[in-house]
């Protein structure tokens, strides 16, 4: 594909500012219409990234109808995801959706239905894995320096750290979930990603809401998830991973992050820096009867956006990552450690 830039839509603009700048870095791409419930945002986004009043929604279906889009991105509440990808590839569209893929695996069953019905792509926006430090320790997988992969631990917990307390995130109906599916959903996509998405066949969960759950009914605040959850997963090869997240823990540290995978022939760890957003990683090695630590100090090889990548993807007609089916096994295993949590009783996966 040459010459004509892509039509890219925006529907959301809180999470969705990043996809239109993405979107925007790409020279054969280019965000021409946005929907947004909110008119200030609308207002304030439309003018900032010239986008003309004629092509700001806020009825994102009108959108999509009207618009005859190449891409879409879908940046809303998890509730609406299900809804706007199927409208999406209706209108032939290809669709970047934001984490979760949706509010559970059936509603991701029918999403990858439909793009296949729609011949169009389907990417979930696992934004982690585009990060030199991600890039740089799938590079070093793949070349079988762990060898066998064996065990892995992925989390994310924060102090206190409950984003919009008492707004969508904290209601079941919106989000589907507390931190495990805002927060460990990056992680246990990361650790799933370098471990070469093994088949899952059983999870254990358990979640709880012993910080935030006291506090929302003190202020009269609604709030009906977890604030802190762990799952354990068996794969069919043997390997086990666990995945921990939280919103309000009594931890050190304001933010902690860490994936961590055991080998045969290695280890690695990936963490984050001064309680932030910016990461390391190391990985623990024997050479020679003797024991190394290797810190991996960056490559020359830039690292993408997920949403270039997206575009660069379609432009060339190669193969996109973190896809629809991967989206949905994330999705299967959420459901799973929910499921666990709720019964007490371990999940088979089919």
């Amino acid at each position: 594909m040459s010459g004509k830039k892509l039509r890219c839509g925006v529907i959301g603009l809180g999470m969705g500012r990043g996809h239109i700048e993405g979107y925007n870095s790409h020279a054969q791409a280019e965000v021409v219409a946005i929907a947004d419930p909110d008119a200030k945002r609308l207002e304030e986004f439309g003018a900032k990234y010239n986008i003309a009043p004629e092509h700001r929604y806020a009825d994102a279906e009108k959108m999509l109808k009207k618009e005859k889009l190449d891409v879409v991105s879908i940046a809303t509440p998890n509730k609406f995801h299900q809804p706007l990808a199927l409208a999406a590839f209706k209108a032939g569209c290809h669709v970047l959706c934001e984490k979760p893929m949706a509010m559970n695996a059936a509603q991701g069953r029918q999403m990858l239905a439909a793009a296949k019905k729609a011949k169009r792509r389907l990417m979930i926006n696992f934004s982690y894995r585009f990060r030199p430090a991600s890039m740089d320790l799938k590079r070093q997988v793949e070349s079988g320096v762990l060898g066998n992969i064996y065990f892995a631990r992925t989390v994310w917990h924060r102090r206190r750290g409950m984003p919009g307390f008492g707004g969508w995130f904290g209601q079941k109906e919106l989000a589907g979930g507390g931190p495990l599916i805002d927060l460990g959903v990056h992680r246990l996509d990361l650790a799933l990603w370098l471990m070469g998405y093994p088949k899952p066949v059983w999870v254990m969960g358990s979640t709880y809401s012993a910080i935030a759950g006291p506090l929302a009914a003190k202020e009269k605040k609604k709030f009906d998830v977890e604030d802190l959850a762990v799952g354990l997963v068996k794969f069919a090869n043997g390997a086990t991973l666990e995945v921990e997240a939280s919103w309000a823990a009594n931890i050190k540290e304001k933010e902690h992050q860490q994936t961590r995978l055991l080998g045969d022939r290695g280890g690695l760890l990936q963490y984050n820096l001064n309680e932030g957003y910016e990461y390391e990683a190391e990985m623990y090695l024997e050479r020679e009867g003797c024991q190394c630590d290797l810190k991996l100090r960056g490559s020359t090889t830039k690292t993408p956006s997920a949403y270039y990548h997206f575009i660069d993807s379609i432009v060339t007609g190669q193969p996109h990552i973190a896809t629809g089916e991967e989206g949905l096994i994330v999705m299967e295993l959420l459901d799973a450690i929910y499921q666990s949590a709720a019964t007490g009783e371990p999940v088979r996966i089919r």
